[in-house]
């Protein structure tokens, strides 16, 4: 098993781009749910994704974590939409 430290870097690693752990992306196990709680954040865009334990499973493999990266590219686009 692993740790919301170690979850957290490997995020960060799968996708350099979106920021800093304990600044612009913060992960939380949920117990109840059984799921990581990942939050990402860039100014005044926010973003929670519930990562299913395959998923982070996948990541912590040094794949892509799909629903994720999904979801980061849409934060993207946001983000760049709004700097036009």
């Amino acid at each position: 098993m692993y740790d919301k430290k170690e979850l957290c870097s490997k995020i960060i690693e799968l996708y350099p781009d979106i920021g800093e752990c304990g600044l612009d992306v913060e992960v939380e196990y949920n117990a109840e749910k059984k799921v990581w709680i990942v939050d990402l954040k860039k100014g005044s865009h926010e973003l929670k994704h519930h990562l299913e334990i395959p998923d982070a499973d996948q990541c912590m493999e040094g794949k892509q974590c799909v629903s994720l990266g999904l979801e980061i590219a849409q934060l993207k686009k946001n983000i760049q939409g709004e700097q036009f």
